[in-house]
């Protein structure tokens, strides 16, 4: 895996927690307060957040599924990951996983060449 690869997943990583963070915020603090109580000022500034924070994610996803050549499922996973409450934690799990096995293997490829 080559720098520009192992950058596009950090930075995957370090969006994927706080999107899968203001999903269910944006559902509890801004729809479920301005619905049983008068806070409803809340739901836009909340709203423009997860909107923003979801758009990067998704255009950081186009941009690992490119570098990093994943099949087509493993996109779409991510991305209905995205979608689900929380579920950007899970794929944060999933992505350091994936990093910690492309950094032993580049160590194992660069002791073999030397």
């Amino acid at each position: 895996m080559d720098i520009k690869t192992a950058s596009a997943l950090h930075r995957l990583r370090l969006i994927s927690v706080p999107e899968a963070l203001s999903f269910p915020a944006l559902l509890i603090f801004g729809s479920l307060l301005s619905r049983v109580s008068d806070i409803d000022y809340l739901m836009m500034p909340l709203g423009i957040i997860h909107g923003i924070l979801f758009v990067i994610y998704a255009v950081f996803l186009l941009d690992v599924w490119y570098r990093a050549k994943w099949p087509f499922t493993k996109a779409l996973l991510f991305f209905v990951l995205a979608v689900v409450p929380f579920g950007g934690l899970y794929g944060d799990k999933i992505l350091k996983r994936d990093e910690a096995d492309s950094v032993i293997a580049a160590r194992a490829r660069e002791a073999a060449d030397a």
